[in-house]
Formats: structure tokens, sequence, C-alpha cells
């Protein structure tokens, strides 16, 4: 194994496991810490954790588990790999992560690269750009959780961590590889690093290939590949797998309250897709039932899509009456619900959309290892589960995806 990747969220996993087999790397993405160190003949395996909200001691621990499996198994590099819009609060969970795995690694110094221009996400002076707007302009500003209200990373990060938190400008990124080689080597702590073309994340990936650990989007990852090649590390450009989707009835489930989702379920309102609509407050005094749902989905006569995602006023209207963590957890263990149960009747494809949604329905479901398959939008490909019973899922992060993603997704099926 070359590189073994902590995620801590579930779509961020499948993120940076496509990034990798794409360029030609074999990739097993796994759920939560694996029992077994024996990954076959993997060249990167990708850890799913779902640690991205949970309490600081808890999401470290669990990352650490994870450091110590994928040591044991021979990784050459680690990779922590967070959202691309940076998602976390003043007390973490992105920092105190970082500086426990440096700790376990005995590194004292790593990158952290959010960007992900291929989806919008730009560094530039430090700061996080989604498309046009700074981070603390976009529609990040108002996530439920992990409301991102400034855009200067080096600030954000500092916060978060006891060790110095330092710059690589853009002007160092376009003298080349070997500039950001040089700095790296005169720094202690974390570095920051901009990139605003995928020509950027080559560079840089050029000139970290050889970091104990890494931290970034699955942007960062984007120029590891070719430069392990170079090293003699990896061979061959690697084969694309075959993809084979289980056959079976199919259903949309979305939690994510981003912009970006809440577009797509228009979108697909649109387009004649049946719809349900989640409301926390009525699923807490039983007004809405796991059962009704059920029977909205088989009553379907198309792939039905039931969401709880909703505009900014709503969420908080939910969470001042349950509280913040229990608005969440009751549509997500409601979702999971569904999905276990949809399973257990014949369905095989599911199309998830919302890290947190994706974790509890993969969880509901029992899945713990997927194999990467066609890309539907940058950033989110289809799955099938490894198991006796395939499965087929499509993990989407609130951010990603077009307009169109809920009706185009099944055509590639």
């Amino acid at each position: 194994m070359i590189l073994g990747a902590i995620a801590d969220d579930l779509t961020g996993a499948t993120d940076l496991a496509l990034m990798l087999a794409r360029e030609g790397m074999r990739v097993v993405q796994v759920v939560g810490v694996p029992d077994s160190a024996d990954f076959g003949d993997a060249e990167a395996v990708v850890v799913a954790m779902k640690s991205r909200t949970n309490p600081v001691d808890e999401a470290v621990a669990m990352s650490r588990a994870a450091l110590a499996r994928l040591q044991k198994a021979g990784a050459r590099q680690i990779y922590f790999k967070y959202c691309s819009t940076f998602d976390s609060t003043p007390q973490g969970n992105i920092g105190p992560v970082a500086e426990a795995l440096m700790a376990d690694l005995g590194s004292d110094v790593t990158v952290a690269c959010p960007a992900f221009p291929a989806n919008g996400r730009t560094v530039f002076n430090g700061h996080l750009f989604v498309g046009r707007q700074l981070l603390s302009d976009s529609p990040m500003k108002d996530h439920p959780l992990t409301p991102m209200t400034n855009s200067d990373l080096v600030a954000v990060l500092a916060e978060q961590v006891s060790a110095p938190v330092g710059l690589i400008a853009h002007d160092s990124i376009a003298a080349g590889a070997e500039a950001v080689r040089t700095q790296i080597a005169e720094a202690k702590g974390f570095l920051i690093l901009d990139a605003i073309t995928d020509a950027d994340l080559r560079v840089l990936g050029e000139a970290i290939a050889d970091l104990p650990l890494l931290t970034g989007g699955s942007g960062l990852a984007l120029g590891l590949p070719e430069a392990y090649r170079r090293r003699g590390w990896l061979t061959g450009a690697g084969e694309a797998e075959d993809f084979a989707a289980p056959e079976g009835p199919a259903v949309m489930l979305a939690g994510s309250c981003s912009k970006a989702t809440r577009g797509q379920i228009a979108h697909a309102i649109a387009a004649g897709v049946p719809v349900l609509k989640l409301d926390p407050l009525a699923i807490a005094d039983g007004r809405q039932t796991v059962d009704a749902a059920l029977d909205f989905v088989t009553a379907a006569t198309a792939t039905p899509l039931i969401y709880s995602s909703a505009d900014p006023d709503e969420v908080r209207a939910a969470q001042a009456t349950l509280g913040r963590d229990r608005a969440g957890e009751l549509v997500e263990h409601f979702l999971g619900d569904v999905a276990r149960s949809l399973r257990d009747r014949g369905f095989r494809r599911f199309l998830v959309a919302g890290g947190e949604t994706s974790g509890a329905v993969v969880t509901a479901l029992g899945v713990s290892a997927m194999k990467i398959g066609p890309e539907i939008d940058p950033g989110v490909p289809w799955t099938v589960s490894l198991g006796d019973t395939p499965l087929a899922l499509a993990l989407k992060s609130g951010n990603f995806g077009a307009e169109d993603f809920f009706t185009k997704a099944w055509t590639l099926l």
C-alpha cells in the first residue's frame, strides 16, 4: 500500500477514492475502522469515518485508531481528508485530528489544502473561495452544524491547533514543486497551500508526495499518483475495473440542507419526481412514521425522493425546538430505518445526498466496503457495496453535483 487515507465523512471518502481510482490507483474504500489490516493488492485504502461533527475527543480517537490500522498495513503516506469547504468549528475537528495524527507519525510539518477547482473550490492568499464568493459570503455561512463565517484558512486553523500555521502562496506554487518543497523544509506546524487550478494541484502533488502526512480535500490528491509513478512506487497507468450495478428498485434520500441540494430537489420536483418532505417536528411527535414513508415509496410510479432538506430559517426553527443535534439525528435515523426496510423489501439502488445522511444510511444498511464506479458529477461516483447483497450507492456531498443530479444519475446504471 502506498496511501492510507482517513476521511471524516462517507461522501468525502468516496470523493477521494474516485480521484485516486481515476488517476490509475487500485483503491479499496472501507467504512469505519477495518477489523483487518489485509487489503489485498490495494495501492490506496480510504477509511470512511463519521467523525466530522463528533465531539473532538471522539473524532481524534477514531482517527488515531484508523491510522494505527493503516500503519499496520504498511501505508507509506497518510492522508487526512476533510470537506472542500473546510467544515469545522473553532474547536475542531480538523485541527485537533490533524495535530494528533502528526504526533503519532512523529512529523513536525504538514500541509492543508481543501481546493477542488473542478467543483469551484479554490484557495488564493490563504482564503477559500466557493465559486466567485469567499467562503464567508457563500451559503456555507448558514450551515446548520459547521457555519463557516471566516474564509481566511490560516486564521480558521490557528484557532484549532497549538502549532504555528503559515501559508505557501500562489506565486510559490507557480514557481514549481522545488520552490514549494523548499518552503516546506524550512517550516514547522501547518502550511495552508494556495491552489486555483488543476495544474496547481499537480505541482503540489510532486512537492508533497514524500511527506508523512497530508491534509486536504480530495483535490489535493490529484497529482499524487503521477508523483508516485515518478518515484517508482506505482507502476502502470491502472485499468478501470468492471462495474455492474445490481438490479432492483431504487430510491433517493436527501438530508443535506445545502443550497446545491435544495436546487437539485427543486429540479427533481419540476421534472415530476414523486417526493415526500420530512419534518423533524413531525417525526419527533409521531406524525410522520417510517411505515408511512415506506407506503409512499412502494406506491410511487417512478423513482421517489424522500427529503428533509430545508432553507436556513426552517432549519433554525427546528433546532430551536428540538436542539441542534437532535433535529439532525432524528432525520438521519429515520432515513436509515427507511433504507434498511427498503433493502429488506428488495430495493438495491440508493442515491443519498448529504455526508451525515450518507453515513447514517450506509451504517443502517451494514455496508463495510465499496468499489468505485462511474462518475456522475465531479467528486460523486456510483459505487457498489461488497458483500453477500450488493447495493448500488451514490453518496453525494450536499454541496456537490449539478442541478439535474437526481434525474441524470440513473442514466449511468
